[in-house]
């Protein structure tokens, strides 16, 4: 199944949060992203019904194992290449901005040789 940008910027967020705070729920999220609650809301509905989120009753949100999937391949993403950007010589903030701009874009072949490269300036398998 085909997951939009957006779905993997708010499961990329709730993982985030989740390791941040514990337990996450919609408001943490609206926070986070600067959304407002009704625009979650609505996104976590539809994450709910693909199969990405489950809801308890007190309203916290959990990774199904498909959601976390997802969630984790876009942050390590995102963390590889904040780092490389740096690496390069890019300021921390724009690294950051750069590298949640093309997260989503950009193929598994250029990733892997982006990892690749960035490896042989630290000597370590996945930069």
């Amino acid at each position: 199944m085909e997951i939009h940008e957006s779905a993997e910027d708010y499961l990329e967020t709730i993982l985030i949060l989740k390791e941040r705070i514990g337990k996450v729920r919609s408001i943490d999220i609206a926070t986070e992203m600067n959304y407002s609650k009704p625009s979650i809301s609505v996104a976590m509905k539809k994450l709910r019904a693909n199969g990405y989120i489950q809801v308890d009753g007190d309203g916290f949100i959990e990774l199904t194992d498909a959601g976390y999937a997802i969630a984790s391949d876009i942050y390590n993403r995102h963390r590889v290449l904040t780092d490389f950007f740096i690496r390069l010589g890019v300021d921390e903030k724009t690294a950051a901005e750069d590298a949640c701009r093309i997260e989503h874009d950009l193929s598994a072949q250029t990733f892997e040789k982006i990892m690749e490269h960035a490896a042989q300036f630290t000597g370590e398998e996945n930069a």
